[in-house]
């Protein structure tokens, strides 16, 4: 049901239209790691990854295994991004091309390039946005708004799609390195049981939690490891082998 579009029967067989999902690597390691720190505390955890980096993306995974998340058949959907609009009504899309008369081409190039903080703001850097927004800036305080209301919308949802959730997750650019956006998201989410320690979000090491003791959900920060991610499925594949063809592979 997730990743199924509401399309033609005929279009979704022909073309094998479905949504996708990225930065699997990502959200992989960061489920996986998360489960490490989260310990016996949850046997089969239901964890929400959020991969704030350039490009952003949730995850909704329960017991290892993802369910649902927010990018689609392409990566410009779901969360305001960097450059990428992240979701906008196909009707919009049609309406610039048949009555605003724009290109399908400029039309890619603007949500791809041209959108996201870049759009709101004029940047997409998130520290300057950030910066901006604190110095009283209106433009950059809406940018952070909207940033924030897709954000704790879409983890809101991963959240119903697992029935509840014990863990929230932060990684990527953004998601380890802007403790306002981590606590900003943390308000937002209080309904779900999520709270931000202040101390420890400031700042720590690596792949550290960043909830209060005795959080009804757990709250981690941990570093976007996509290398290591490869490396273990890697090993995999070759453990699945021959051990003379996984030597050979390994030599």
């Amino acid at each position: 049901a997730a990743a199924t579009y509401a399309l033609p029967a005929e279009w979704r067989q022909r073309w094998g239209l479905r949504r996708f999902g990225f930065h699997g690597l990502s959200h992989a390691y960061a489920s996986r790691r998360t489960a490490e720190l989260l310990g016996a505390s949850a046997a089969t955890p239901r964890v929400v990854t959020c991969h704030l980096g350039a490009g952003a993306s949730l995850a909704a995974v329960s017991g290892g295994r993802c369910v649902d998340t927010t990018m689609g058949f392409t990566p410009l959907d779901g969360l305001v991004m960097a450059t990428r609009s992240g979701t906008v009504d196909p009707g919009l899309v049609l309406w610039l091309q048949t009555e605003a008369g724009l290109g399908a081409e400029q039309v890619a190039d603007a949500l791809e390039h041209r959108s996201g903080l870049l759009g709101l703001a004029g940047s997409a850097d998130m520290a300057e946005v950030i910066g901006r927004a604190s110095a009283g800036e209106a433009i950059a305080g809406l940018a952070l708004d909207v940033y924030l209301h897709r954000l704790i919308g879409g983890v809101a949802a991963m959240a119903a799609t697992l029935g509840g959730i014990d863990a929230l997750t932060f990684t990527g650019g953004v998601g380890e390195h802007a403790p306002l956006i981590r606590e900003r998201a943390g308000a937002g989410l209080a309904l779900l049981g999520v709270a931000i320690d202040p101390g420890r979000n400031a700042g720590g090491p690596v792949d550290r939690e960043i909830s209060p003791g005795g959080a009804a959900v757990r709250c981690f920060v941990v570093e976007a490891r996509e290398d290591l991610e490869i490396a273990r499925q890697v090993r995999e594949v070759l453990d699945r082998g021959t051990p003379a063809a996984s030597e050979q592979i390994r030599a």
